[in-house]
């Protein structure tokens, strides 16, 4: 009934989230003469506020329509080049002549970013995307909200999301290059573990895992305490709720995204409200481009979309309680994933000295899960001063991180 009461409860605010609407529009409002008085400021600020914590906030747009390269200004397309009913492959097309005016005739190494699935939509990675797309072909998972996949599609489970990620790769045509952002980590590398078992001739030529948590033993968070001290049961009976009338996905059973979002939330619950006190102050003081950056934000981390129930809790199940991966036990389909299989794919680990979700030690675990592969093909990196979010974003990223991935990919790929 919780996902039901929340949709309620979410209708029930729509009168005052109107009202607020208004006030707020009154206010700020050049013919209100007193728009300028603290009165009138603090009301127009009480009321942005009230309608900005209640509103619904949908999947963000990419807002990626021209990067930078030489210093030259080049269009962007986004194409979706590979679809599923759980996701699309969408490609950052940079417009070819405006790369030939930036001075840009070759080829770029293509890389495959795979956005987490596990509650923020891929647009998180709006950073990690405009760092690469100058001087990489982009592609990126842009996974669908489960509760807005009908259930005639069928179900969406650990095993899914692995055929998911070889066929995208199958798609590009030829050998490019995987990121793995935080929670795709364990997935990735057995996709691309099997892959390298049999040979297949689309494998990738390289694999970057970002903070993911691929032995979760390793310096344990509170996320990792929390999936480890709880009984699996207890995920079953508290996290999971059933998709409510008008959405496509009715009947199907989902870990919801404000359910996720509530448990972030309430970690740093302190940081949050005294945010939201700043952002009222920069609106009653006229303080509009810190109002914008809060805004920008938060548009994006209150954007949430749901897990199907057998994803999610696989997921806690083999990653989070029976460490499958790292103990030679996981099964994809009843077939044992052996990363020791991987001889000629070049293994990058970034990591976050300050990262409080995936800590230190758990993505270096890949290093030696890949004993085969030839150590001037290895890689590791702790990023000094930044946590979970900077390992794949922020100044830290584009200026210390991406450098050395960039690096890597082309040092192990032949043909650049």
């Amino acid at each position: 009934m919780l996902y039901a009461l929340h949709e309620a409860a979410y209708y029930a605010a729509t009168p005052m989230r109107a009202a607020a609407r208004l006030t707020r529009d009154w206010w700020s409002s050049p013919l209100n003469p007193a728009r300028n008085s603290t009165l009138g400021r603090s009301l127009s600020a009480g009321a942005d506020l009230y309608e900005n914590v209640t509103r619904r906030y949908g999947k963000p747009d990419w807002h990626i329509d021209e990067i930078r390269v030489n210093g030259h200004p080049v269009r962007v397309r986004q194409n979706v080049v590979w679809e599923s009913p759980w996701c699309r492959l969408v490609q950052f097309d940079r417009d070819m002549a405006d790369m030939r005016h930036a001075g840009k005739l070759q080829l770029d190494p293509a890389v495959l970013i795979v956005a987490p699935m596990s509650g923020h939509y891929a647009t998180l990675l709006r950073g990690t995307v405009e760092a690469f797309a100058p001087d990489h072909a982009v592609f990126i998972t842009d996974w669908k909200n489960a509760r807005d996949v009908p259930m005639l599609e069928g179900r969406f489970d650990f095993d899914d999301y692995i055929d998911h990620i070889q066929q995208m790769l199958r798609a590009l045509g030829h050998r490019a290059h995987v990121v793995a952002v935080c929670q795709p980590g364990p997935p990735v590398l057995a996709a691309v573990s099997l892959m390298a078992e049999d040979n297949d001739p689309r494998r990738p030529r390289t694999m970057t895992f970002m903070g993911s948590p691929i032995d979760a033993r390793h310096s344990p968070t509170v996320t990792n305490k929390l999936a480890e001290e709880r009984p699996f049961t207890w995920f079953e009976s508290n996290m999971i709720y059933t998709v409510p009338a008008p959405y496509p996905g009715v009947g199907r059973r989902v870990y919801p995204g404000f359910v996720q979002l509530a448990s972030f939330m309430s970690m740093n619950m302190e940081r949050h409200k005294d945010a939201h006190r700043r952002y009222f102050d920069h609106l009653v003081s006229g303080d509009g481009d810190s109002a914008d950056k809060h805004r920008a934000f938060y548009d994006e981390y209150l954007a949430v979309m749901d897990l199907t129930e057998e994803f999610y809790l696989q997921t806690i199940d083999k990653v989070f309680q029976d460490y499958a991966l790292p103990k030679g036990e996981l099964l994809h389909r009843d077939r044992l994933v052996k990363p020791a299989a991987i001889t000629d794919i070049g293994l990058m680990t970034v990591e976050g000295e300050l990262d409080d979700i995936s800590g230190v030690g758990q993505t270096q675990a890949a290093h030696e899960l890949c004993a085969n592969i030839p150590a001037e093909m290895k890689l590791d990196y702790v990023q000094d001063g930044v946590g979970h979010y900077g390992v794949f974003n922020g100044r830290r990223f584009r200026e210390e991180i991406f450098p050395k991935v960039s690096a890597f990919i082309r040092q192990c790929d032949p043909d650049f």
